[in-house]
């Protein structure tokens, strides 16, 4: 399958309703409105095409380029490959589960998050921050260290309220991944977010959205789901 084939594919299965869906979190123009599910039996064909996913990536189409993180080849890509691809992600449904999540299956994926998180860009920070999310509900307990998740931990509660909105998100969903996914700090995800109480997340033209994350480690707590691990990060 070629660049045009999978375009006219994608087109295919556009549909006005998921477009307007899209645009109403922050999606722009060109796209189709392509529901994610509905990209799978595509992405079956194709399975893995690095030369491919750049193309499509760097089309601007916006399911194009979510398209192109399914069938992107992490391991083949550069710090500068995921520097490029995040400079592109223009909204969070792209740096947050597109570049960060194509991130997460990288050898590099640490090493790039922690810039991005250094970075002081709101988009930046917050895949890095999601990165980590994908990563600590992926890979085993022993492939971070404690001292440096710990020490997250406490940067979440010392800049939390005064982040940008959609890193003030991610971070939220750091301290809540903790809690849940990574057992050795799991009592103190639940006392950094006791401490850091309720998260206002402000929205354009709309009412906030109140963030708890000690109340939904504790939801999963109840459910018996500490320690928690997706089998892939990528569907």
């Amino acid at each position: 399958m070629n660049f045009e084939i999978v375009m006219q594919e994608l087109e295919a299965l556009g549909k006005e309703r998921t477009k307007k869906m899209y645009m109403s979190n922050g999606a722009r123009e060109p796209l189709f409105g392509v529901a994610t599910g509905a990209m799978k039996p595509i992405a079956k064909k194709i399975k893995i095409n690095q030369p491919l996913a750049e193309e499509l990536y760097a089309s601007g189409n916006y399911d194009a380029m979510y398209f192109a993180g399914i069938i992107a080849d992490p391991k083949a890509m550069t710090e500068s490959d995921f520097e490029r691809w995040i400079d592109k992600a223009y909204f969070y449904m792209l740096s947050d589960y597109v570049v960060a999540v194509t991130l997460a299956e990288a050898d590099i994926a640490q090493q790039v998050a922690d810039k991005w998180i250094a970075s002081g860009e709101e988009l930046k920070m917050s895949a890095g921050w999601s990165c980590y999310c994908w990563l600590l509900g992926n890979r085993k307990d022993v492939d971070f260290s404690e001292s440096k998740i710990a020490n997250m931990l406490e940067m979440v509660k010392n800049k939390i309220h005064h982040s940008p909105e959609r890193t003030k998100s991610a971070m939220n969903n750091f301290l809540c991944t903790v809690g849940v996914s990574y057992v050795p700090l799991h009592e103190l995800a639940l006392v950094t977010a006791k401490a850091v109480g309720p998260v206002e997340l402000k929205k354009d033209n709309k009412k906030s959205t109140i963030l708890h994350a000690y109340e939904n480690i504790q939801k999963e707590i109840e459910k018996g789901r500490i320690g928690f691990k997706r089998k892939y990060v990528r569907c």
